[in-house]
């Protein structure tokens, strides 16, 4: 007989002080510890107001304790809520004393893991509660609550589902060779098949907006010396984050801001001038801009609308030409107000994949609001983030994953004879890659990664 998990106890509250912290504890017999520190008997899920008591007898604090017997609690086992003041001092002597009674100290997310393991939530649920935990902006913290309530999961199952009869037809099929096709054909194979892959499309879609919304994305401001790269951050967090000088070269080191944009939290970073100079600090600071747009998930190229009023110059048109071809751009032509500009946003082609610009000022505020459309646009968000699932990235691998097997699936059925045998993996393994997603198939290893990234007491 396999010996029970053992008991685990942690402090379920952030560090600091507070006006309540949670000590908690889980495993299958409490009666030792509920005797210890609390000394009577509790009912179950009902609060008491409790002192809580070292192994003298001495008040440790007081508080209220709540018990929740398995299987109706959030791990599964019996679990035990000490509520007291929210002191680091006596929340540690609290939890020091439930280990001297038998518990031993929680790894990170391990009351998660124990949901999970126990069957109270599935992977994906479970990664939604450190999502929600996480989350920056109040769409991200709505979108994390939809997968905890299970409605990403809802959806994975309804695809697995489909998956699973058009396999058993599949499978049952291959018992009758010569009338396989026919089979096919009757059953509309291809019709539901294609129902499957546009779910799926939907899905992917969603949760690559949840994505944006959990990860943000960052934005690089480059661009040379004084043009207002500084402003321009200013305008957009609303507040004076970078110092602001007439002197070249006044900014040396990235400066960061976290904004909201509908939802989307954006990671802006201001950064030093870009232009060779013999000055060692300046230098070092010119590194970090570059080290910062290798990380970058967009850049946003500063210019004078003075200086560039309708063609770039040869040293923006070089900064450019130092991106990553892959990383989107967007070039800002600052102080329209002093080149008596139009404010305007414009789609050009003609200097490659720098194809959408922005005349505005950073001073005024006139045309900011026409750069955000223009990120916002990049988002690829708007009233999908209503709809929206916070993925993260091995969702939308497994995901992908899953689509790749099904354009496989498809392309087996437009052959004259379908080999059906082929089609029958193509069909399984879009369901393993699906049903690594609620955790039905996940390796030892990718679990330990997933809830060692927890908060300890979660």
């Amino acid at each position: 007989m396999t010996p029970p998990p053992p008991t685990i106890a942690a402090i379920a509250t952030p560090a600091g002080r507070g006006g309540v912290g949670i000590v908690r504890v889980a495993g299958a017999n409490l009666d030792a510890i509920i005797a210890g520190v609390v000394g009577r008997s509790l009912e179950p899920r009902l609060a008491t107001v409790v002192t809580f008591h070292d192994e003298r007898g001495a008040p440790l604090d007081s508080g209220i304790a709540l018990l929740f017997p398995a299987p109706h609690s959030y791990t599964g086992e019996t679990v035990l809520e000490l509520h007291g003041h929210g002191s680091p001092a006596a929340l540690r002597l609290v939890l020091a004393r439930c280990v001297a009674l038998g518990a031993r100290l929680a790894e990170p997310g391990e009351f998660t893991k124990r949901a999970f393991l126990n069957g109270k939530l599935d992977l994906a649920q479970a990664e939604s509660v450190a999502d929600l935990i996480e989350a920056s902006t109040a769409s991200a913290a709505r979108a994390a609550a939809r997968s905890l309530a299970g409605e990403f999961s809802r959806e994975i199952r309804i695809l697995v589902d489909g998956l699973i009869e058009l396999r058993m037809f599949t499978e049952a099929t291959l018992d009758f060779p010569d009338e396989d096709i026919e089979l096919l054909r009757a059953d509309n194979a291809a019709g539901k098949l294609g129902a499957l892959r546009a779910r799926l499309a939907d899905l992917l879609a969603r949760a690559q907006t949840g994505a944006r919304l959990r990860d943000g994305l960052s934005v690089v401001l480059i661009g040379r010396p004084n043009v207002g790269k500084s402003s321009l951050l200013n305008r957009l967090a609303r507040e004076e984050a970078a110092i602001v000088t007439p002197i070249p070269g006044t900014t040396r080191d990235t400066v960061e801001r976290q904004i909201e944009l509908d939802g989307i939290p954006l990671h802006i970073v201001d950064t030093a001038g870009l232009r060779d100079t013999a000055d060692e600090v300046e230098r070092l600071g010119i590194d970090r801009t570059w080290a910062a747009v290798e990380r970058a998930d967009l850049a946003l190229l500063i210019v004078d609308a003075r200086a560039a009023a309708n063609v770039l110059d040869a040293g923006d048109r070089a900064l450019l030409a130092r991106l990553r071809e892959v990383l989107p751009r967007i070039v800002v032509h600052n102080k329209a107000d002093l080149a008596d500009a139009a404010i305007r946003i414009e789609r050009r082609d003609d200097d490659g994949p720098a194809r959408t610009h922005v005349w505005l000022s950073a001073l005024t505020g006139a045309g900011v609001e026409l750069l955000e459309d223009a990120m916002r646009a990049h988002a690829g968000v708007g009233s999908a983030i209503e709809d929206a699932f916070l993925a993260r990235a091995r969702h939308i691998a497994a995901l992908r994953d899953a689509e790749l097997h099904l354009v496989a699936a498809a392309h087996q059925l437009t052959n004259v004879s379908p080999p059906l045998e082929l089609f029958a993996e193509e069909l399984r393994s879009a369901q393993l890659a699906l049903s690594t997603i609620t955790g039905e198939f996940s390796a030892d290893d990718l679990l330990g990664e997933i809830f060692s990234r927890f908060c300890i007491g979660k």
